[in-house]
């Protein structure tokens, strides 16, 4: 059987294992409407439209 000779330490498991927690920038796209970025799938943050429909209403200052 295949056995370790030595312990691993946890340096070295660590550093074998850092590649796995990398966050990863959110996707955006343009929105049709206004051209600002937004998540996709998502309504607009600026204009408050979804796929052409008004979804929530925008209160001008």
């Amino acid at each position: 059987m295949a056995v370790p000779k030595r312990k691993v330490s946890k340096a070295r498991r660590d550093k074998r294992r850092s590649n796995l927690w990398k966050l990863e920038a959110p996707t955006l796209v343009k929105c049709d409407r206004c051209g600002s970025y937004k998540r996709p799938h998502r309504v607009c943050p600026e204009c408050g439209y979804y796929k052409g429909r008004e979804v929530v209403k925008k209160v001008e200052d």
